[in-house]
């Protein structure tokens, strides 16, 4: 597989370029969240992140979040978070399913061109997780997922280098696929809170268990599905709850160095792990 680095050097020299016009050509409003800043992420030597299935995460300040969607796109819903982002004039990562990227390109091109980050989250999210299938199988899945998304938002030419970040469905990771995706410079996400928006709720308690999560960390990666319609219908209200409160928003953007990362706190154990035991034990 070649590494297009000219192509992908480019992209990062003018991914804040970009930013920068957009801001200039459609300028916040002064009560808009606003993202705060842009973190470049490289995966180095492996990066695996986020403290619900990690024992390190981002070292991110007080107050500040990241904002990431998985499972789109998705025609009923992902149009209307992505409404809810600009008039916050806030970026987000999104992790793709690759068939849904392919059912729903437009989509998929309009999440680019508005400044968000694109990852991956395999080809077909498969219910049994890609720890519980065979480790051809699995990457063959987490490849094609990449391939699909990375045609679609950067065309024909590109490889999967230029979707860096992947986040496995269900974090159901192995030690394996781990070392896969860290030889290919992939970072892999876990998240620090997420939403449980999985389950059915109305937006205005999905708002609350999210603000209650965060008042307890303060700050971290949060995990939302941008399939799921009481998250579209509770993202504003959310986003200025977020401004309301001083928190920040920090946006990150594929990079070539690894960023500080913070070690959980003493006595972390894996929330996932249990959760994994417990649907898949044998």
């Amino acid at each position: 597989m070649t590494f297009h680095f000219r192509n992908f050097a480019l992209w990062l020299a003018m991914s804040g370029f970009i930013f920068s016009a957009i801001q200039q050509a459609f300028p916040c409003p002064p009560e808009a969240l606003g993202t705060s800043r842009i973190l470049p992420l490289g995966a180095g030597k492996g990066l695996n992140i986020g403290l619900r299935t990690y024992p390190q995460t981002l070292a991110l300040a007080d107050h500040e979040v990241v904002l990431t969607f998985d499972d789109g796109p998705h025609p009923a819903t992902t149009a209307r978070i992505l409404e809810a982002l600009k008039a916050e004039c806030v970026q987000a990562t999104f992790f793709l399913i690759g068939r849904n990227a392919l059912a729903y390109p437009a989509l998929v091109v309009r999440e680019k061109a508005e400044g968000h980050t694109i990852g991956t989250h395999s080809m077909t999210h498969p219910a049994q997780t890609l720890r519980n299938m065979s480790f051809d199988a699995a990457k063959a899945d987490i490849q094609k997922g990449m391939e699909a998304v990375s045609h679609i938002a950067f065309g024909k030419n590109q490889d999967i280098v230029s979707v860096p970040f992947f986040r496995f469905p269900g974090f159901g990771d192995s030690e394996a696929l781990n070392m896969w995706l860290a030889e290919r410079g992939i970072v892999n996400f876990g998240t620090d809170l997420w939403a449980s928006d999985w389950q059915a709720m109305t937006p205005q308690t999905e708002l609350n268990l999210v603000l209650r999560r965060l008042e307890t960390t303060q700050r971290g990666i949060i995990l939302f599905h941008d399939t799921k319609m009481q998250t579209a219908a509770m993202l504003p209200d959310f986003l200025k709850t977020l401004k309301k409160y001083g928190y920040r928003i920090v946006h990150l953007v594929p990079g070539s160095e690894q960023p500080e990362l913070a070690p959980a706190p003493e006595g972390w154990t894996s929330q996932t792990e249990a959760t994994l035991h417990r649907l898949f034990k044998h």
